[in-house]
């Protein structure tokens, strides 16, 4: 198979196969995220999509997971995923998960039933960027929902039978709005109580709009001590009963995981150890997207 221009997936999809239904983001303007400027988005034509899988089957005897990408799979229609999902049945009957990056738009525009079939055709897992609870932060980085349409699209998912991962940022408020975005975003994860939440630490690396103001010096990038700070409120104030809760990504200055809530004083506990000097933040030359 060949795919179009770089391809990204949930570290969690490290072994899956990965087969581009969409191409980029169908968003694609937001002011932290550099993964698919270069694309524009398009949804791929079925017989593209079964002639990848063609491929796959030809190369690979077992099949366990699949991941659609790209940014915004769930974006084709219901009908067209569904295509897909079928199709991944007839000729990966071992498969035993199937799993895509979903927007709140993407969500959002399809109806409860929708999704519904969409789970009863071995749609396991959609993997939510939530960034923020705070709409001020959600607006400056110009995501394109509320917490509220979010926290919404979420829940559909969870009606629906899927399970849900959600990602959020630390740092993404800067110190201005640091606690109005690890309050919020503990409030918006508690709503959802989703099966896993990824927190991972804004880096920059690739020019992306929020990177040319932190040169330009109209946004602070929060130092370890500060995210240390910001993450301990955020799990503070969170009750998720039952989410696994995962601080591990490269970027993190400080890995953290558990299961909320019996985990949460324990990882609070790490922090606090961390901001005492007791923990080692992880040095910058080894952070990373």
């Amino acid at each position: 198979m060949e795919y179009e221009g770089r391809v990204f997936r949930p570290p969690s999809e490290a072994h899956s196969l990965i087969v581009q239904v969409t191409i980029g983001c169908s968003h694609n303007k937001c002011t932290f995220c550099d993964m698919y400027r270069e694309k524009c988005f398009r949804i791929r034509r079925l017989d593209q999509v079964k002639r990848d899988f063609e491929a796959a089957r030809q190369m690979y005897r077992k099949v366990d997971r699949i991941f659609l990408a790209d940014g915004d799979a769930l974006m084709c229609r219901a009908e067209h995923m569904a295509e897909i999902l079928c199709y991944i049945r007839e000729i990966f009957p071992e498969c035993e998960r199937v799993t895509s990056y979903g927007s709140p738009a993407s969500i959002l525009c399809k109806t409860q039933d929708e999704l519904n079939m969409l789970h009863t055709l071995g749609l396991d897992m959609i993997y939510l960027g939530l960034e923020s609870g705070s709409d001020e932060v959600l607006r400056r980085v110009n995501k394109g929902e509320t917490a509220d349409e979010i926290v919404r699209a979420g829940l559909m998912v969870k009606q629906a039978g899927m399970k849900l991962s959600v990602t959020c940022i630390a740092g993404l408020g800067s110190l201005e709005l640091s606690e109005e975005h690890a309050i919020g975003t503990a409030e918006a994860l508690s709503r959802m109580k989703p099966e896993y939440i990824g927190l991972l630490t804004l880096l920059f690396e690739l020019e992306t709009p929020l990177m040319r103001d932190w040169k330009e010096g109209r946004f602070y990038l929060m130092n370890p001590i500060e995210i240390a700070q910001e993450t301990l409120i955020l799990l503070e104030h969170i009750d998720a009963e039952g989410s696994v809760f995962r601080a591990n990504h490269a970027s993190n200055y400080v890995n953290l995981a558990g299961t909320l809530n019996a985990d949460r004083e324990a990882m609070c506990e790490r922090l606090r150890q961390a901001l005492e000097g007791k923990v080692k933040f992880k040095n910058e030359a080894f952070r990373a997207r």
